[in-house]
C-alpha cells in the first residue's frame, strides 16, 4: 500500500514539474499557482531568454514588429469602415499581439520583462539585460518600419483607411509629451500584467482570452504602445507628412519611456517584492549561491547571465518515477 502511495506521489510530481524544474502545477491547488511559483516559471523563461543568440533574437524581433503592422492595418481599416466607432474599430486590435505572444516572437515590453527578474536576483548582469532591450527594440522598430513602408507604398489600405492611419500619428503628435508618457505608463502596466498572469496559465485558450482582453484595453483607454506608435509614426513619414526627427522626439520617445517605467518599475519590481524571500531556494538548485557578485552584476559583459539557472533542486529528473523508486 505504501509503495502504491509512493508511486502515485512520484507520478504526480512528474506531471506537476517540467523538465526545466519549473512548476507545471500548483503545490496547494494544482490549477492555481502561488506568487512564488509564478516567479519560478518566469525565471526559467528568462534564463532561456538571456541565452538566445543575437541573430535569433533580432529576427524574432523583426517578425514581432511586422506582426504589429497587422494591428495597425486592421485598426485603421475598421476605423474607416465603422465611421470611427471607438468600440467596433478596436475589435481586431489585439490580433498582432496574439501572433507575437502565442507565436513566441520578440516584443519590447513583453518578452523583455522576464529577464528583469533575473537581474533583480543578480542572476544576470545589467549589461546583458540592456543587450536584450536594445536588440529587441531596434528589431521591433525595424519590423514596424518595413510594415509601415509596405502599407504606404501599396493599395492595401483604402483611401478612408489610409486617412485614418495617418490620423492616428497626427493626433499623437499634437498631444503633449507628458500626456503621451502618462498614457504609455498605463499601457506598460497592462503589458507587464499580461506577462505575470500569462505564466499563471496552463492552456492556450486561457492565454488567448487574456491577450485579447488585455490588449483591447489599449485602444479602449486611448493608451500607447511603443512598437505600434513607431509603426504609426513611420507610416506618416513615408507618406511625406512628418519629419522623422520630430516623430521620434515628440511621439516615440515619450511612449518608450512610459512603457518602460510602467512595465519594469511599477509592475515587474512590485511583483518581485510580492514574492517571498525564499522564492529561489524553494525550487532551484543552490538558490542564491548562483548569484553574480556586485561587480559582475554591474559590469558583466553582454552575455553575463549568471550561472545557468536552469537546473532544478532535485538532481534526479522529476519526470522519472522509477529513478526515485530505485534510489530507495
Amino acid at each position: 500500500m505504501a509503495d502504491n502511495n509512493d508511486r502515485e506521489e512520484a507520478v504526480r510530481d512528474a506531471v506537476d514539474v517540467s523538465r526545466s524544474g519549473a512548476p507545471a502545477g500548483g503545490s496547494v491547488i494544482r490549477d492555481r499557482f502561488s506568487a512564488d511559483e509564478i516567479f519560478q516559471r518566469i525565471i526559467v523563461a528568462a534564463d532561456e531568454e538571456v541565452t538566445v543568440g543575437t541573430r535569433e533574437m533580432f529576427f524574432a524581433g523583426v517578425a514581432g514588429g511586422f506582426a504589429i503592422t497587422v494591428t495597425f492595418m486592421l485598426y485603421a481599416s475598421l476605423y474607416a469602415k465603422t465611421g470611427g466607432d471607438p468600440i467596433l474599430s478596436a475589435l481586431l486590435y489585439p490580433l498582432g499581439f496574439v501572433f507575437i505572444i502565442l507565436g513566441d516572437y520578440q516584443l519590447y515590453t513583453e518578452n523583455t520583462l522576464p529577464p528583469v527578474a533575473l537581474v533583480l536576483e543578480r542572476l544576470a548582469s545589467i549589461p546583458s539585460l540592456l543587450r536584450i532591450w536594445v536588440v529587441v527594440l531596434v528589431s521591433n522598430v525595424f519590423g514596424g518600419m518595413l510594415g509601415a513602408l509596405a502599407l504606404a507604398t501599396t493599395d492595401v489600405l483604402s483611401d478612408d483607411a489610409a486617412a485614418a492611419a495617418a490620423g492616428f500619428a497626427q493626433k499623437a503628435i499634437a498631444t503633449s509629451q507628458l500626456t503621451l508618457f502618462s498614457k504609455a505608463v498605463f499601457a506598460g502596466l497592462i503589458v507587464a500584467g499580461v506577462v505575470w498572469v500569462d505564466y499563471s496559465l496552463r492552456d492556450s485558450i486561457s492565454r488567448l482570452v487574456l491577450i485579447y482582453i488585455a490588449f483591447l484595453a489599449i485602444p479602449f483607454g486611448n493608451l500607447y504602445h511603443v512598437v505600434v506608435s513607431a509603426t504609426e509614426m513611420f507610416y506618416l513619414v513615408f507618406i511625406g507628412e512628418l519629419a522623422l526627427s520630430v516623430g521620434l522626439w515628440q511621439f516615440v520617445l515619450p511612449v518608450l519611456l512610459g512603457n518602460s517605467v510602467g512595465g519594469v518599475v511599477l509592475v515587474t519590481v512590485v511583483n518581485y517584492f510580492h514574492t517571498t524571500e525564499r522564492r529561489l531556494e524553494t525550487a532551484r538548485d543552490q538558490g542564491s549561491k548562483r548569484q553574480l557578485t556586485i561587480r559582475e552584476w554591474i559590469w558583466g559583459g553582454w552575455s553575463a547571465s549568471g550561472r545557468s539557472y536552469v537546473p532544478a533542486t532535485d538532481e534526479i529528473p522529476q519526470s522519472d518515477p522509477e529513478s526515485r523508486e530505485n534510489e530507495r
